[in-house]
């Protein structure tokens, strides 16, 4: 586990001094491997559903766990260095926002606030609009990728971006309807555990009292369930809560517009849950709770 967390630091340390790394992830390789598996596969039943899942997915992520364990030590560090490098992001969400930030004039904000969006999703520069593309973002591009590679290894790290490429990127060739509606439950599944462990940390991040309600309020509209929509309301709320005490602190008021303010918070939010993390994780280590 110590190479584990090693590899984790550094790629952060690595990732925020070189952001120019994310040219590095290319994921053409495993356009051509669903291609190779659609044609290997077409005819045969189990390739329309989970079955096929596993085979797109997993497949990949067992080969380099078996790897890792396979060269152990140092060489065993330096794929999980690799790993984590190429699964974060892909693009930088910290370069993205500061570009929002930057852009002069509504048109051109609008148009850096496309990277914070899925493609054909309404752009919007909103607060409570961006604040969540923020939280989506970070989930997607930070956290389930930390929060897999912590509980699976480097292996775990690469199927989620894999599975998240497999849901959210068009193909160039038609993958069957189940296998994506299987690929589309799986996502949404594997975004609940590190969505949780995000809220939790935002409580003790921000003002927890009402990061809390906002969790027990959607507890309460039904129970534990594969639906993390408390991860944007919680954002919102705490972000919305942390720029009233600001203005109630200050006495010339805000002196940029509402969005960029919130936009501002969300991602200062964002980095302190980060941080939060990898202190926890440091404690654990130094505890000899992990070794």
């Amino acid at each position: 586990m110590m190479w584990t967390v090693m590899a984790v630091v550094a790629a952060l340390l690595i990732g925020h001094a070189l952001p120019q790394i994310s040219q590095w992830r290319n994921f053409s390789w495993f356009e051509r491997w669903l291609e190779f598996l659609q044609h290997l596969m077409l005819t045969k039943p189990f390739w329309q559903g989970g079955w096929g899942l596993l085979l797109c997915i997993a497949l990949p992520g067992l080969a380099v766990g078996v790897l890792v364990h396979w060269l152990g030590g140092f060489f065993a560090f330096l794929v999980a260095l690799a790993a984590m490098l190429y699964t974060w992001g892909p693009r930088d969400l910290d370069l993205d926002v500061n570009a929002v930030i930057a852009a002069e004039g509504i048109e051109a904000k609008e148009a850096a606030a496309k990277a914070l969006y899925e493609e054909g999703q309404a752009v919007s520069l909103d607060g409570s609009v961006v604040v969540a593309a923020v939280f989506e973002n970070a989930l997607t591009r930070w956290f389930a990728v930390l929060f897999w590679f912590l509980l699976l290894g480097p292996g775990g790290a690469l199927a989620y971006r894999l599975l998240y490429l497999q849901v959210h990127h068009k193909h160039e060739m038609a993958l069957p309807s189940a296998l994506q509606a299987a690929a589309g439950k799986v996502l949404v599944a594997a975004h609940c555990p590190p969505a949780h462990v995000m809220v939790f940390s935002m409580a003790l991040a921000a003002n927890f009292d009402k990061v809390v309600q906002v969790w027990r309020d959607w507890f309460n509209q039904g129970g534990l369930r594969l639906d993390y929509a408390f991860l944007t309301q919680a954002a919102t709320a705490s972000v919305a809560s942390e720029l009233a005490d600001e203005a109630a602190d200050a006495d010339d008021g805000p002196s940029s517009a509402p969005a960029l303010l919130e936009l501002r918070d969300a991602m200062s939010l964002a980095w302190r849950m980060l941080l939060l993390w990898l202190a926890v994780l440091a404690v654990f280590v130094l505890a000899g709770l992990v070794n």
